[in-house]
């Protein structure tokens, strides 16, 4: 059974290793959503996500001959580098398995930190599958990413933080996955302040708990493909669920756009990169997935681990969806003259051409003619709107793309 003590003691195992993360006010965010929001940044701590306080909890509890033996993970991601680095904090061996497909930067910050890396397996059922095996040939400690006490208390103290920064702070969002960060916080924070609300925030692409409240139980869905990877659990723990049914106000459910707009959002307007997960609380608030305004929210980043070329995909998608970004193609007389007419038009619609792709062969093109697609910088999509009705005014057949 959890305790506050507990999760007390954990933030003193971990004073000087984990960051204290700042509770940062957001106008911006409060404007849209009708409420006072303030974000919690585990995406700025130590190894980039809110995993390494459980971890670091979960081995600091282990007895000496425990810590000899070594401790054994599996991870695609934050739970991998919050183990290899609390164990190197302590000077204990650390094997982690991660699957063949894993990002390479994840992988390689794992092994910065210090671990034995493992690929292992096409999916985490494999590796996880593996990494049992390995732990029972070496005798080693299995640190569970989140059914275990010890994992749990360790990510209550984010709780602890809060009510210290924000004594009165009414509603707080947490992403849900397998429950540990979830089932932590909302134990420690009604605790502390019982009329406070705790609400989980997963994808619809692989809503767990939301599955596991309806039955009662545990139970393993079906999931799609998710830009939240770290929270994209089939079936949440047994033991952090019992504590989510207990203590949580709610658990709602937030679409893949409206997840990778949020994750654009905080890039653009507060400057924070912050991985799809980590974003999906902020997420539920701006698409007004509760139904509450005028409360003081904190919604928690849980991490900020994003893979680069993720990245540039989530802004290109941003700029196409708020019309900042435009590709179309038209077809014109293959004569001198003819495509510095229609840039001239481009310009004058004060529309920025960022590439063009010219060709004289395709289904559409006669002899005589060239195809032209271009890629625009515009402004919004009242922009886009007055260059379409331009180019069909001038003359072009145009076909936009967004």
């Amino acid at each position: 059974m959890l305790t506050l003590n507990d999760v007390l003691q954990a933030r003193e195992k971990m004073k000087g290793i984990v960051h204290q993360t700042p509770l940062e006010h957001s106008q911006t965010f409060s404007q849209f959503s009708h409420n006072e929001v303030y974000m919690k940044l585990e995406n700025l701590q130590k190894t980039g996500s809110f995993k390494v306080r459980g971890s670091f909890n979960k081995i600091m509890s282990l007895s000496e001959e425990e810590r000899q033996r070594g401790v054994v993970a599996a991870s695609a991601g934050n739970h991998a580098q919050g183990v290899a680095y609390s164990s190197t904090m302590i000077g204990i061996p650390c094997t982690i398995v991660m699957p063949k497909g894993a990002p390479l930067s994840k992988v390689q910050a794992t092994k910065g930190y210090g671990a034995d890396v493992i690929l292992h397996g096409d999916v985490f059922d494999e590796s996880l599958e593996y990494a049992l095996d390995l732990q029972r040939q070496q005798q080693a400690t299995f640190v569970h990413p989140f059914d275990d006490l010890a994992v749990m208390a360790g990510q209550g103290t984010i709780g602890l933080e809060i009510l210290e920064q924000l004594p009165d702070a009414e509603v707080v969002l947490c992403p849900v996955g397998g429950g540990g960060l979830l089932a932590g916080l909302a134990f420690t924070l009604k605790q502390l302040k019982p009329s406070i609300q705790v609400y989980g925030v997963e994808s619809t692409a692989c809503p767990g708990m939301t599955a596991a409240l309806r039955h009662k139980k545990p139970v393993t869905i079906t999931s799609s493909d998710t830009i939240a990877d770290g929270i994209a659990v089939k079936k949440p723990g047994n033991i952090t669920y019992e504590y989510i049914e207990k203590y949580v106000d709610g658990v709602v459910c937030v679409e893949e756009a409206e997840i990778s707009r949020t994750m654009l959002y905080l890039l653009e307007r507060n400057k924070l990169l912050v991985e799809g997960s980590g974003a999906c609380s902020l997420a539920a608030l701006l698409y007004h997935k509760l139904p509450f305004t005028g409360k003081k929210v904190v919604a928690v980043l849980s991490g900020g681990n994003v893979d680069v070329t993720l990245i540039s995909r989530i802004i290109e998608r941003g700029l196409v969806e708020s019309g900042r970004f435009v590709t179309f193609t038209t077809v014109i007389s293959d004569k001198p003259g003819q495509l510095n007419k229609l840039l001239r038009i481009i310009a004058e619609l004060e529309a920025n051409v960022m590439s063009i792709h010219h060709q004289r062969i395709g289904a559409k093109v006669l002899p005589g003619q060239a195809e032209i697609h271009f890629s625009l910088e515009t402004k919004n999509q009242d922009h886009i709107h007055h260059i379409h009705q331009v180019l069909i005014k001038e003359g072009y057949d145009v076909e936009f793309f967004q």
